[in-house]
């Protein structure tokens, strides 16, 4: 039998945690979703707005989540905060979402990401080599199918999930080396597009900058004025594929029983690592309209060739080059950014099963002092969500789930300054109570907005939420009767 340990090595420092938290975050999203959110608010004004709303919230959440993990500074995170602040359901609840769609959705969709763009290099592990169909390819019949691409995105995930089982210090390196190439050559690329762009569209994209609209679906030259409540919709609808490029900043909170000194350097590992990215991702729309045009129904912004913004903006800057530029910057992103999840998320399940409310093996460590049987359990998942072809839709799932759970987490913060003003709080949340208090309006008002604009996707999210309600119960007469 394999030699267990039953304790976590406290062996990352204050720079690992930040490059955990910047890791996680970038992943392809900021190289493509921007195409979706012009299409929605129509404007360059309301496209950097997006980004500095999504930045704020992102910011807010985590220096809030400073005071969390400085009160409870073990593996488990948020599972763990909405546990002691409301009750083992509420946790579970979480737990449960995390496990079926928050985490390993995001995994699955990071992985395919890195298949997509290895395509350029290697077109035969492309999305048009399919491997295996089943079902009628016309337009009303159903059919699945499996695409070389899907299955490198799982042969990435099954790799990266081994490597981590053979302990902290080989994901430690992974995500060290991956997380500061991309930082450095997203950095090069904005000042690249600022410095070598043929010509600027910059003070043409600026006119018009508040007059937002959205475009008529089936259309690429007709849009339509919105203002008001619509507006806030569009917006909510856009925040989608933002919300996606900017999530998992807390997966650092999942691994804290293996940071040194957790209480100081969680918190600041947050606040740092949401820092620096946001400052990235609102630079590099910034970049973007200094190189593209807004709308322009080919090659701009709005319209690239496959949403893939950033290959027309280093086409426009390096030629033909630009495509293989892009895409080496982004299956390194996404290399490292899955590093960063597999790793993380699988201290949720452990901590989890540790408390009766899942598979109890998946609550032991190997030899190594990780978590393996939980790492596997999340590789099976996404690797099954690797095969549903639906990224669009669960991206729209993810974001729902995400915030509400966000939001709910921040409440806690008033909870448990009620319910345990005893517990030591190292760090106390930035702005409260006002900062929290709007982040809460905020993120509530997505999640509304977003029920109202995608209520298919958002609703099968909530319903995997509820799902967790009976499971929860079973859970508990398991434990009580083993």
């Amino acid at each position: 039998m394999a030699e267990q340990t039953t304790a976590f090595k406290p062996s990352l420092g204050l720079v690992d945690g930040i490059m955990l938290v910047a890791g996680s975050m970038i992943g392809s999203g900021i190289f493509i979703v921007s195409a979706d959110i012009t299409r929605n608010v129509g404007s360059a004004g309301w496209l950097v707005v997006v980004w500095l709303i999504t930045g704020f919230m992102t910011i807010t959440a985590a220096v809030s989540y400073g005071e969390l993990s400085a009160m409870y500074p073990k593996a488990g995170g948020q599972y763990v905060y909405l546990k002691e602040a409301f009750n083992p359901l509420a946790g579970f609840l979480y737990g449960w979402s995390f496990f079926a769609v928050i985490q390993t959705a995001t995994i699955a969709a990071v992985a395919v990401a890195f298949s997509r763009f290895t395509a350029y290099l290697i077109p035969s592990v492309g999305e048009g080599n399919v491997l295996f169909s089943l079902g009628s390819a016309s337009a009303d019949g159903w059919q699945f199918k499996i695409s070389a691409a899907q299955l490198l995105g799982i042969a990435l995930i099954i790799f990266l999930t081994y490597t981590n089982t053979k302990g902290i210090k080989g994901g430690k390196i992974i995500q060290t080396t991956f997380t500061s190439a991309k930082l450095l050559s997203l950095f090069g690329l904005i000042i690249l597009g600022f410095l070598l762009a043929k010509s600027s569209f910059w003070e043409v994209n600026w006119v018009d900058a508040w007059n937002s609209a959205r475009l008529i679906p089936d259309s690429t030259t007709n849009w339509e004025p919105i203002s008001g409540l619509v507006l806030v919709g569009a917006i909510a609808a856009a925040m989608t594929g933002s919300i996606f490029s900017s999530d998992s900043w807390n997966n650092v909170t999942f691994i804290a029983g293996e940071i040194k000194n957790p209480k100081r350097n969680v918190g600041l590992s947050l606040f740092i690592g949401t820092l620096v990215v946001t400052i990235i991702y609102v630079s590099a729309n910034l970049m973007y309209l200094h190189v593209l045009p807004l709308k322009d129904p080919a090659g701009s912004i709005a319209f690239p060739e496959g949403d893939r913004v950033a290959v027309a903006v280093s086409n426009s800057l390096f030629g033909s080059s630009g495509a293989i530029v892009i895409a080496v910057m982004i299956m390194v992103s996404t290399f490292g950014c899955n590093n960063g999840l597999i790793l993380a998320g699988a201290r949720v399940y452990y901590t989890m099963a540790k408390d009766g409310l899942f598979f109890r093996k998946a609550g032991t460590l190997n030899k190594n002092a990780v978590p393996e049987v939980a790492l596997w359990m999340q590789c099976a998942v996404a690797c099954l969500l690797c095969l549903s072809g639906s990224y669009g839709n669960l991206l729209d799932m993810i974001a729902f789930v995400a915030v509400l759970f966000y939001a709910v987490t921040i409440i806690g913060i008033f909870v448990l300054r009620r319910k345990r003003p005893d517990i030591e709080r190292p760090y106390k949340a930035f702005g409260y109570p006002v900062l929290p208090i709007i982040y809460i309006i905020m993120a509530l008002t997505f999640c509304v907005f977003l029920i109202k604009m995608k209520p298919l996707y958002a609703g099968i999210g909530l319903g995997i939420v509820l799902a967790g309600i009976p499971l929860y119960y079973i859970a508990v007469s398991n434990k009580k009767s083993s």
